[in-house]
């Protein structure tokens, strides 16, 4: 057997989700899949009328099966052009037979692909569309788990229930607490691609989202988000124009041996990053997870009597991550 699976768990069992895309290295799929609870099979979109925009995704689905790993269909408001509308959104939001057709597709969808459930992944939505919302995921609920399904939601990582802000406006947790058996809490991209240069999940940041979150949300039902990515800014950073590039952890790591430089280690955000200058002479500024980063992150499951976590994504790898997870839960599997 292999070791992760006799090896006693720090703190018990949790819940862990991975996002995957249906062009996943099968090779990184397969490495991640002991350390799985769900894939959630990222992305399906939805007409105006609430057709749904159907995935190839049926390798992912037959790799999670193989390994006892149940996979969730994830529903964003993405058009038949592949591009994300909040406007495509607000119309089915907003049409209670578009919203109606949708969730028995939904049903159909996830009962002749055998998903476990269904995952809402709906960002920027419109402040005045929450309550909308809130009534589509939980008439999906309703619809759903009494065959057995679970429905999920990803929602913005607010630290108040009035935040402004397009990400935030049309997320109520209060009432997505209610409507949703699992909501996933998005702790991540405070360091994104064309803000500055600062840690993706600072603990202190995360913190401020959890404290809010178990106050409108029971605990019992949050997974927190996990970023497995980091990003390489050309300095100077330049609002408005500056882009920083996505990398893994891995070879974030990998950066900074070629560069020869220290991974220093910011104690406020629990976060790694270095600097380096290229080939050009440009300076650079990297920020990444690695397991000092990770093992903080996780330690808030306990701390908060979280379910577990979710990754965005799973695409590729991360094993000094999956070691220090499996030291401190076991992964709960679904029968």
């Amino acid at each position: 057997m292999p070791w992760y699976n006799i090896r006693a768990s720090q703190y018990g069992s949790i819940i862990v989700n991975g996002y995957a895309y249906p062009f996943i290295n099968q090779g990184t799929l397969e490495q991640w899949m002991p350390d799985l609870t769900y894939v959630s099979s990222f992305s399906y979109g939805f007409t105006p009328q609430g057709d749904l925009i159907p995935l190839n995704d049926a390798r992912v689905l037959q790799t999670a099966r193989d390994h006892g790993v149940q996979a969730l269909l994830v529903l964003t408001p993405l058009n038949e052009q592949g591009q994300f509308s909040n406007e495509l959104a607000s119309q089915v939001l907003n049409n209670p037979e578009a919203r109606s057709r949708l969730i028995e597709n939904l049903y159909q969808t996830v009962n002749a692909k055998d998903f476990y459930g269904v995952d809402f992944d709906f960002e920027f939505v419109n402040r005045e569309d929450a309550d909308e919302y809130v009534t589509l995921v939980r008439d999906t609920a309703a619809r759903l788990n009494p065959e057995g399904f679970i429905v999920t939601v990803a929602l913005a990582p607010k630290t108040y229930a009035e935040q402004p802000g397009l990400l935030y406006g049309g997320h109520d947790y209060a009432g997505m607490g209610q409507a949703a058996n699992l909501a996933l809490l998005m702790t991540y991209e405070w360091g994104y691609t064309y803000g500055p240069p600062m840690a993706v999940a600072p603990l202190n940041k995360v913190r401020e989202v959890l404290d809010y979150g178990v106050t409108e949300i029971s605990p019992s039902k949050i997974l927190m988000g996990i970023p497995n990515y980091g990003y390489d800014w050309t300095l100077p950073y330049v609002r408005g124009e500056s882009r920083a590039e996505t990398i893994s952890n891995v070879e974030a790591r990998a950066r900074a041996a070629r560069y020869g430089v220290p991974i220093q280690f910011d104690e406020v955000a629990q976060s790694p990053f270095y600097t380096y200058v290229d080939e050009q002479g440009r300076q650079h500024e990297v920020w990444f997870e690695d397991a000092r980063s990770l093992r903080a992150k996780l330690e808030l499951i306990n701390e908060y009597g979280l379910a577990g976590i979710s990754i965005w994504t799973i695409m590729n790898p991360f094993p000094s991550g999956q070691e220090v997870l499996r030291e401190l839960y076991s992964v709960a599997k679904v029968e």
